[in-house]
């Protein structure tokens, strides 16, 4: 038997600061994320969800016309609390960065520099990087009691867990300086390290940055270098900040092989850096209210009515009762698949704890549904559902 995830004890502890959602793409994730962060509100605390996908259903969902790096208010919100969104920028947190970190005229060679406009607008890693320092920003700036973040689908999600090194590796100097060589050597022995790497050079960073790719290296380092230090540092303090024990990591996942396949890998990564998991939100679980009568029984049932049915009088009731008996044979065939692939995710990682989100009728579009879906995350599991789960 799993444990069931308490959503409400854990947004309710004031300890909890920063809840971060990961999973696979089209599970509900950024739903799950907008929702707890409704509730959190709702039950008294002042919360902001900061979303990294672009897609505009965060916005959407919370009546909202659009979403930006600025935190926006969340209207209608009950109870106490307050509810703020905003959307990753990751241009604008460079430049937020630069501005906040150099002195004007530095801060606009910077910002001018054709490198650092290809860096900040599309540099692999650049938007997990500055995912982690808007996270720091929103934590540091102490306004909010309650960070729910959004992360990219796919396993991508996870990336921003490796971008303190890669990016402030990068930052640092080490790839930086070693391009800026033949420039600062000079004469014969800067052209003839220029003919080895410059294969290399155009056909990688050269395909992204240009031609005039070292000049503006070395003009951008120029102006960087006091700064390189701090991006590393602020990361690697961000990401010490998601192994606190303030953190909570949710890994998000609907009832089917694939997506659970990917919530696995998560767990795995998770575990494997010391990251607080907190739990498995399972999404889009099927359930009736007619547990007892198996798929097996309602077939059979359907298929003698349809033989039995003689009179003209009770042909159309018996053919409409024939159908739902079919509809709920095959309800009950999904909740059958979806108990099978979850037992096998809990066979493997039986500690676990999973809270389990019933399927809606339809989309979730505003602020009742991610009210509706926070109440079944939230709610006590009915006792028809355990006895299901651990039956």
């Amino acid at each position: 038997m799993t444990t069931r995830l308490e959503i409400d004890a854990l947004i309710d502890d004031p300890a909890t600061r920063i809840v971060v959602c990961c999973g696979s793409g089209g599970v509900g994730k950024t739903t799950t994320a907008a929702a707890i962060g409704l509730r959190a509100a709702e039950r008294g605390r002042k919360a902001v969800v900061l979303t990294i996908d672009p897609a505009r259903r965060l916005a959407q969902s919370m009546g909202l016309t659009e979403l930006d790096n600025t935190p926006r208010v969340v209207k209608g919100v009950e109870g106490g609390g307050e509810l703020q969104a905003m959307m990753l920028d990751m241009k604008r947190t460079f430049d937020e960065v630069v501005l906040a970190h150099a002195d004007p005229e530095r801060a606009k060679a910077i910002l001018e520099n054709p490198f650092y406009q290809s860096l900040s607008a599309g540099f692999a890693g650049t938007q997990e990087y500055m995912a982690m320092e808007k996270l720091g920003q929103l934590r540091a700036a102490e306004r909010w009691d309650l960070i729910v973040v959004d992360t990219p689908p796919s396993r991508s999600a996870l990336d921003f867990l490796d971008a303190p090194g890669r990016l402030g590796s990068f930052l640092d100097g080490r790839v930086i300086r070693l391009l800026t060589a033949p420039a600062k050597v000079g004469g014969r022995s800067a052209m003839k390290f220029l003919n080895v790497g410059m294969g290399l050079l155009t056909g990688t960073l050269g395909k992204i940055f240009g031609a005039q790719l070292l000049t503006d290296i070395q003009t951008f380092v120029s102006a960087m270098d006091s700064m390189f230090g701090g991006f590393r540092e602020r990361a690697d303090r961000t990401y010490q900040l998601l192994k606190a024990p303030g953190t909570a990591f949710l890994v998000v996942a609907a009832p089917e092989r694939d997506a659970l396949r990917e919530a696995a890998y998560f767990v795995d990564r998770l575990a494997a850096d010391e990251m607080p998991l907190a739990g498995l939100v399972l999404n889009r679980v099927h359930s009736t209210g007619a547990s007892q009568l198996t798929a097996e029984r309602a077939l059979a049932a359907a298929e003698a009515l349809e033989e039995n049915g003689s009179q003209a009088a009770t042909v159309h009731a018996e053919t409409l009762a024939a159908g739902l008996l079919r509809l709920h044979a095959e309800r009950m065939q999904i909740m059958n698949r979806e108990r099978r692939t979850r037992d096998r995710f809990v066979s493997v990682y039986p500690d676990v704890p999973i809270v389990e989100v019933p399927a809606l009728a339809g989309d979730v579009h505003d602020l009742a549904g991610l009210r509706t879906v926070g109440e079944r995350l939230g709610a006590p599991e009915p006792a028809a559902q355990r006895s299901n789960r651990t039956g």
